[in-house]
């Protein structure tokens, strides 16, 4: 996820699947289509103009901006020795996500940085938008806000665990976080959205995501949290 494995080259695919220890692919990783170093097939997985949000680049628009996107990050990723391990994934007709750790080597050291991503996907496979979730301080220093990504969806229903699971963040934190969009497959889920702190000086939402892991009884056995948001 997201990529659409029927556009890379036979090597690089071949590659990717022997790496992966798999016969097949439904869809290439994130990281595994940035790292062949060709922007092609990347852009082509795309339904229209490409459209891509990272937490430290901000908005990537257009063939242009998302071909440089490319080669800088593959370039970037080799540079500092990159490798990814798995945590988990979903893929559905209309969205998917995946989340993996990305190990690097930088000046500060080793640094082990939890990423997600998001793919609004069209029912042939292509991509509309993909949103790409990291605490940014580990790569830079610092943590920053980071604008909304998305607009609260006041209609969406979310898992009865997420539900309480959000209610109980808000009240110990003193936020509201507005919820916006739901991958969902019953076993785990990503939940998008925007963390309000009214009456501070981070007054401003901030996007952030998080991943709840279903334990099969009704209720969860994991939440993982991306984003420099706090929540």
């Amino acid at each position: 996820m997201p990529w659409l494995p029927e556009l890379f080259s036979a090597p690089v695919l071949q590659q990717i699947l022997d790496q992966r220890r798999r016969d097949a692919l439904v869809a290439v990783p994130y990281f595994d289509g940035l790292l062949a170093g060709d922007p092609d097939p990347l852009v082509e997985s795309f339904a229209g103009a490409p459209e891509l949000h990272d937490p430290i680049r901000g908005r990537v628009r257009d063939e242009a901006a998302f071909r440089a996107f490319v080669t800088e990050t593959s370039a970037w990723l080799r540079e500092h020795d990159a490798t990814v391990d798995d945590v988990e994934h979903v893929i559905l007709e209309r969205s998917g996500f995946e989340e993996v750790v990305l190990h690097l080597v930088t000046e500060r050291g080793r640094v082990d940085l939890p990423v997600a991503i998001v793919a609004e996907r069209r029912p042939d496979g292509r991509i509309d938008e993909i949103r790409v979730y990291f605490d940014s301080e580990p790569l830079t220093g610092r943590r920053t806000g980071r604008a909304p990504l998305l607009q609260p969806d006041t209609e969406l229903t979310v898992p009865t665990a997420v539900a309480s699971y959000v209610e109980a963040l808000g009240a110990a934190h003193d936020t509201r976080l507005e919820t916006c969009a739901l991958v969902d497959d019953g076993r785990a889920c990503a939940l998008e959205y925007n963390v309000v702190r009214p009456g501070t000086a981070l007054a401003l939402p901030q996007a952030g995501l998080a991943v709840f892991a279903a334990d099969g009884n009704g209720g969860l056995a994991a939440v993982r949290v991306y984003g420099d948001s706090g929540a």
